[in-house]
């Protein structure tokens, strides 16, 4: 792997940024020159071995995600880790089933991990890298939302549609408020991506009901949305600020 390439000298923290579309993104960034600072909360191993495998391209930061204090320590420790940063993915997500006939505590508490998680933790991110940007000349944000945050979700997993399509929303604020501050901000939205969930759920049901709504009869492969996302990073793409960018195989249409 090589230092020069569109995002050489960059230092670009990814959440979630170990495992499956996590870890596809942080082996783009480092071919395209960049250093990943990669967040992973309890599979340090797997984190260690990521970087090993970059050549010691990057570091690793621990942090709980699910605590309302978790995004504001994983910002401090990947600024004393790396000096600057220059961009951030809001890559962390989960994905919570819950039945409306649920208890009242277990009802709330999917509601609320969900959010802490996908949303509320990616948005003090945000916060955080808007003020950073703003003190060192600009960067760039892209949030991993999902095409379920634009049509809807299933009923038994409401909260993840909800939270992405908050995302979406809050990226389109930071694009408008901030891009004169020198910060762009982009989501992208993937429908059904090759990882281990997509493969629990083919070993269930078949590959033909978990693309029967594709056009193009293919998941997209996390090297594809790692492509997209390195895609978006680079500085010549300022334009693409505010935009949501869809990978779902025609399967959404706007």
């Amino acid at each position: 792997m090589t230092s020069a390439g569109p995002l050489a000298g960059q230092n670009i923290l990814v959440t979630g940024g170990s495992g499956g579309i996590g870890a596809a993104i942080s082996k783009r960034l480092v071919e395209e020159g960049a250093r990943p600072i990669i967040q992973y909360g309890r599979d340090r191993s797997g984190a260690e071995a990521l970087l090993a495998e970059l050549g010691g391209k990057g570091w690793i930061v621990q942090a709980d995600l699910s605590t309302s204090q978790g995004p504001f320590a994983l910002w401090r420790d990947a600024l004393a880790a790396a000096g600057r940063v220059h961009g951030l993915v809001n890559n962390a997500g989960i994905r919570t089933e819950v039945s409306i006939d649920a208890d009242e505590e277990a009802w709330t508490e999917a509601w609320q991990r969900e959010f802490q998680v996908n949303f509320f933790s990616a948005a003090t991110l945000c916060k955080e890298a808007i003020r950073h940007f703003k003190e060192e000349g600009g960067g760039r944000i892209v949030n991993l939302a999902s095409r379920a945050g634009q049509r809807g979700y299933v009923g038994n997993a409401m909260p993840y549609g909800a939270t992405k399509a908050a995302l979406i929303n809050l990226t389109k604020s930071i694009a408008q408020s901030f891009g004169r501050d020198g910060v762009v901000a982009i989501a992208i939205a993937p429908g059904w991506v090759r990882t281990a969930m997509a493969e629990d759920y083919i070993a269930k049901h078949g590959k033909a009901a978990a693309v029967s709504d594709i056009p193009i009869g293919e998941m997209a492969e996390p090297a594809s949305v790692a492509e997209l996302v390195a895609f978006a990073l680079r500085p010549t793409q300022a334009s693409l600020s505010g935009a949501t960018l869809d990978v779902n195989g025609a399967s959404y249409l706007r």
